[in-house]
This record gives structure tokens, sequence and C-alpha cells, in this order.
């Protein structure tokens, strides 16, 4: 059908899908466009799973009516809300259903001015909003459509029209940030909301849409059954997720108390997470006795969907496994405890590095980094496991700090404070510095700030493509040294890059030096390094850790 002036909720449903679908093809090709030639090309991953998130609430939403679908749409992309990327696009589409909020039915006028805020709520996600980014393109897209007396187009005119405009913006990214013009390539963000507006128009034209959760990871995965025999204890327990619709005729819908759930399924297990959105409520619990958990919320409502897991099978995975689940690694989280005034959640990966933070006084050590980062969801779980007064927040990737933020703000049981850490060894120091007995939070938070603030964090990787960045010419396959995003060398080996690194970044001057050694060096690669710095540096003090990271070879923190 051709020549719609308006979209109702079921159109937009399908339209939302279709944009989901079209992005997970292409989430690839946005992954692709990394800037720095290290493995961390997972923008067009964070945005689909952010997309992800809106369209499982999408799916579980009954009521037809467009404001309500944009409603469960931007509430789930809340809370899967992955990297920069995808808080952006959260926010995008957050603003998008505040525009559509109580209406059946939209026009082009409406659907443009709903458009217009959700760039306005992006861009106030955003402490210093940077143009020639993900921003940008959606700024230039509407406006420029605006100004085209869209009030007059059809749907499908109107969406052809705003794409159009989205690539012509994504095409000009790279006159507006130098890096991106430096390593040759559009934003990857604005590129990953092309495809997803490519998706819209495509099944608004009426093309099918494939199934965006067939290979999305939402399939049962296979499990191997023998791992719990009739000679098995259980000692974790079961993991129990739940959606559960309210029922008027049960309860009072709008008096539902989540805070009185939340205390019954505290007697009856732990890591304990609840949320109502509308009529719905999202919940999971750790727990022996998962019918007790079925028994009591059934008082209120009918199950929309139940997932009920042995924690002792999925304790058992491998490691490449267990860190797609909620419940990943029982070992690095303290148990829920009572109330107290301060906790810490931090983010990392690599087993050794995850055990060395949590010894340091850690509460809770998301799984996350690098090529992983965590969604806004897997704060709010950590933020509520760790039942404290104030939780301190160091999300040591700054791809990961806006989805901390994010997740304080929606957070309402807690004061959260962010601490800024963009890595590792900034995360490191501000762990090391903690003391609960200075004069209150403002305090605490300053020190942390202050240790940070004076700590140098070096780190070894290969690169992934032959380019050239601040003057050093890196070779594909080549091992660069670099802190942060600033690059400073490029060797054809590990080993020759971390002692060049060292050397650069002025280890004679230091002390101390903390190497944290990744996945993939050997004990060979490790002596070679101990040597370097008996003879050249015999006064510096090397401690060293076993962090198990991927992507980074060696971390140098300097303090």
């Amino acid at each position: 059908m051709e020549g719609r002036k308006i979209i109702d909720g079921e159109l937009f449903g399908k339209m939302l899908l279709g944009g989901a679908g079209n992005l997970q093809k292409n989430a690839q090709k946005v992954n692709d466009l990394n800037v720095f030639p290290i493995p961390d090309g997972d923008t067009g991953e964070n945005m689909y799973l952010t997309m992800q998130g809106g369209v499982n609430e999408l799916l579980h939403e009954e009521n037809k009516t467009l404001g309500e679908k944009a409603h469960a749409m931007a509430q789930g992309m809340l809370l899967g809300a992955r990297g920069n990327s995808g808080v952006i696009l959260s926010q995008l589409f957050y603003g998008l259903g505040e525009g559509l909020k109580g209406l059946t039915e939209v026009d082009v006028k409406g659907l443009g001015e709903a458009l217009k805020i959700g760039v306005k709520y992006a861009y106030s996600a955003v402490a210093h909003p940077v143009e020639g980014t993900i921003l940008t393109v959606a700024r230039e897209a509407i406006e420029n459509i605006s100004a085209q007396n869209y009030e007059e187009m059809t749907i499908e005119t109107f969406f052809n029209g705003y794409l159009e405009e989205m690539k012509k913006s994504l095409e000009r990214t790279p006159e507006l940030l130098a890096v991106l013009k430096e390593a040759g390539v559009i934003d990857s963000g604005g590129a990953g909301l092309v495809y997803i507006i490519e998706g819209l128009c495509k099944a608004l034209a009426g093309e099918t849409v494939e199934n965006v959760f067939a290979s999305s990871g939402n399939a049962q995965k296979e499990v191997d059954l023998s791992k719990f025999d009739e000679n098995s204890v259980m000692e974790f327990g079961y993991c129990t997720e739940l959606l559960l619709r309210l029922q008027k005729s049960k309860t009072d819908v709008d008096a539902f108390s989540v805070e009185e759930l939340i205390a019954y399924l505290e007697t009856i297990g732990d890591s304990v997470v609840a949320f109502k959105t509308g009529t719905i409520v999202k919940m999971h619990v750790h727990t022996l006795k998962p019918y007790l958990v079925l028994e009591y919320c059934q008082r209120f409502g009918e199950y929309l969907t139940v997932k009920i897991e042995n924690m002792t099978l999925q304790h058992n995975e491998t490691h490449d496994e267990v860190k797609e689940e909620v419940a990943v690694a029982e070992e690095f989280k303290m148990p829920k405890r009572a109330r107290r005034p301060y906790a810490i959640v931090t983010v990392a990966t690599g087993e050794g590095l995850r055990s060395t933070f949590k010894e340091m006084g850690a509460d809770y050590v998301i799984y996350g980094g690098q090529t992983n980062n965590p969604s806004a969801e897997d704060f709010v779980k950590a933020f509520d496991e760790v039942n404290a007064d104030y939780v301190f927040v160091l999300p040591n990737n700054g791809n990961v700090i806006m989805a901390a933020k994010q997740a304080g703000d929606m957070y309402t049981d807690s004061q959260i404070r962010i601490i800024e850490s963009k890595n590792v060894g900034q995360g490191y120091s501000a762990l090391a510095m903690v003391d609960y007995e200075l004069d209150g939070p403002d305090a605490i938070q300053a020190q942390m700030e202050e240790s940070m603030a004076g700590t140098i964090t070096g780190m070894v990787a290969r690169s992934v493509r032959s380019t050239e960045m601040n003057g050093v010419k890196v070779e594909k396959d080549g091992y660069m040294g670099f802190t942060d995003h600033t690059m400073l060398l490029c060797e054809s080996t590990k080993t020759g890059a971390v002692c060049a690194l060292a050397t650069k970044l002025g280890v004679a001057e230091k002390e101390f030096l903390i190497v944290v050694y990744g996945n993939g060096v050997n004990e060979e690669e490790k002596e070679e390094l101990r040597s370097f710095m008996a003879q050249n540096y015999p006064c510096v003090e090397v401690y060293e850790i076993e962090g198990g990271q991927d992507v980074y070879d060696f971390l140098l923190i300097i303090e």
C-alpha cells in the first residue's frame, strides 16, 4: 500500500522489527568502521543489542496502540543500552517515544516533531556533544527533511527522504571529525543509524522481515546434561527469570509494589532484580526453590514467559559461553549483604584481573570491557546486588561510561557516583586508594579521582589494519603501544612493543610498575620483559598480574 498518511501501532511495530533486522544483518560492517586499529569495533554489536532489548519488550507488549509500542521499545532500549552509540540510540528512541506518548496513530508532521524530540534527548545525554557522530547524522537528517515542506509528504516519501538526508550527513562526518578523516572512515554510530532507518523503509515497503532473533543468541543453547548427573549435588540453585502480566482481577495494578515483591524474593534467594513497566513485571532471582517464586508471583497475574536454568550447568560452561549469561562468574561477586553505607561496582574482563579487583575491595565486578561492553541493565543489577546507600562505579573503559551513567539515572534505591575511569589502570589506582573512613562520599570520591588522575596506563595490542596515526606508521598485524587512543609506537613483536612502550612512558623516573599480562602472552615473552626491566631499569620494582584479558597483550600501569 502506497500513499499512507498515518502510521498506527501495528505498522510501527513491523517497522521497528525491520530496523532491528537490517542492523543485525549489517552489524559487522558497522563494527569494521572502528577508527582505532585494534579489535574494538563493536559499535554495530552494541547498537544491535540495544535494539534487541527494545524489541524484546515490544514483542511482549500486547496492546496495539502506537504510543504503547513506542514506550515499550524505548524502555527496553534504555535497559539494554551498551556502549556510547547504544546509549545515544536509546535516547533517540526514548525521545521519539515521548513524542508519540498517548497516540494511537501519527501523521508525518507528528512523526517529524517526535523525531526532533529524540534528537534533543540524545544531545542532552552527552556531556560534551561532538559533531561528526551519530548525533550529527540524526540531527541533520530531521532538520533537512523538515525544510522540504515535509508536512505534505506521505509516510513513504517522508521516510525515503529522511533516509537520503541521513546518508548525505553520514558521508560528511569525516569533514567534521578529524579522527575519522585521518582513519579514512565514516562514523560507525551514524552508519548503524542509517541501517536502522533503511530497515524501517524496507518494512514500510512491505519487504519480509527476517526473524531477528533466529541467530541473535536468544535461541536455547544446547546444554551438556552430563555436568549434572544422578550423583550431583545442587550447589548454585536455579537462575529464575520471568515476565509477569499483572491482572486487575488479582491485584490493584497501579498500586502493585515491586519493593514488596523484592523483599519476598530476598527471603528465598539472592541476585534479585525486579522492574515494573506498565502492567508487566520483569524479574530475576537465584534460588534453590523456583516453585516458590512461581507460586507467589501468580497471586498477582499470569506469566508471559518463564525461564528456569540449573546454575550448576551454567557454572560449568566454558569461559566464552559463561560470559553471555546474566549470572556470570558468581565467584567474582560478594554475596548480597545487609544494607551498608558504601560499595564499589567495577568492570573488567579476564579472570585474573577480575579476581584482583575483588581482592582490592570491589563488591561487584561486572564482566565486560573492550569488545564486550556491559548494558545499562547489567549495571542496574549490580547496584541492586551490592545494596548500599552510596555506590561508586568504575567503568574502566571510555565506551562504558555512558551506559553506567544511564543506569545511575534510572536507579533510585542508592546514590550512584560514577568515577569516570577510562581504562583498567585508572580503575586499579582508584580502587587502591579507597578509604571509607574519610568524611563522607564527596571526600571518598575526590580521593579516588585524585589517585586516578595521576595514573598513566599503557596498552599493547595487535593492529587489525595498516594506517598512520599521531605520526606513527602502523602495519597490519604489528604490535602497537598507546595510551588510551593516543598512538605512540608500533613494533613487529609484542615484547618489542611493550619494552619500547615502558621506555616511552618514562618508567625510568618511577619506582613502581604494574604489568598486567593478557591471555596470549607466554612465559618466554614474560621473561623477556623481566630481563629488559632488570637490565635497563634495575631500580624499578615490577609487580605482575596474570590478568587473562583479551585484546590487550600487556597493560602497563604507572602510578
